[in-house]
């Protein structure tokens, strides 16, 4: 049995800690009066949701944080404000990935939860988790793509006016390439500069020719393969009169 008051943040937070799957601990951080905020944890929320609009509206005086501590997850547990009871929990962004790691990345926005710590567990178990462990996922590959050598060459095709190329490995490389007016083709996974003016289309050609050439990365430029010739169908067999008469 609990004996501690779950309506309290503190409380709340070492209950929910205890309910989560995995073994957590929660480091309680109380309210020191003056207005004072915990920015060194605010600014690192991995939300743009409620939480972020909660923080960037009221502050924090005091919160919680929730650590994993098979893998240092951490969570964040806030006042929600403006209700007469509840908590806000949500995720902070985890140490030692670059900023331009996050790029494309969707946060994993927090939960607003009631002040019952074991109702709380499992919402936080069913839905902020796992969207931080894919958030997580994508953010790792991000950074690992940062890494990603450049490579000799790269084909530009042309598609009627437009000319694209496959997606590069390196995240540096694709952000090149748009920075230089290709725009990222999510059907067909191709990075696509288009043709609507003929001009500008060769003006960034030339730009991109001359900034890869500076990186060591050549161009080239490829029409796309014509189609196969139709196979001619072939005529259907002439029925031959039957030397036999019929009966």
């Amino acid at each position: 049995m609990h004996d501690t008051d779950p309506s309290d943040l503190e409380s709340f937070a070492t209950i929910l800690a205890g309910e989560l799957p995995g073994r957590w601990t929660s480091q309680y951080h109380p309210d020191h009066g003056s207005g004072a905020d915990y920015d060194h944890l605010t600014t690192t929320v991995w939300d743009m949701d409620q939480t972020a609009h909660s923080i960037a509206t009221h502050g924090v005086a005091h919160c919680a944080v929730l650590t994993r501590t098979d893998d240092d997850t951490r969570l964040l547990v806030i006042d929600h404000l403006g209700l007469a009871e509840g908590f806000l929990v949500a995720a902070l962004a985890p140490a030692g990935l670059p900023d331009a790691a996050y790029a494309g990345v969707r946060e994993p926005n927090g939960l607003a939860v009631p002040a019952d710590p074991f109702h709380a567990a499992e919402a936080t178990t069913l839905h902020l988790l796992p969207r931080y462990a894919d958030a997580l996922a994508h953010a790792r590959r991000n950074a690992a793509a940062l890494d990603a050598p450049l490579p000799e060459q790269i084909n530009l095709t042309w598609a009627d006016d437009a000319l694209t190329t496959p997606v590069p490995d390196s995240v540096a490389l694709a952000r090149l390439l748009t920075e230089h007016g290709f725009v990222h083709d999510s059907r067909q996974n191709l990075l696509v500069l288009p043709g609507d003016d003929t001009a500008v289309q060769a003006q960034s050609v030339r730009a991109l020719g001359a900034r890869l050439a500076e990186l060591g990365v050549g161009v080239g430029m490829r029409h796309p393969a014509p189609p196969a010739p139709a196979t001619a169908s072939p005529l259907p067999a002439r029925a031959t009169p039957s030397s036999a008469r019929s009966r």
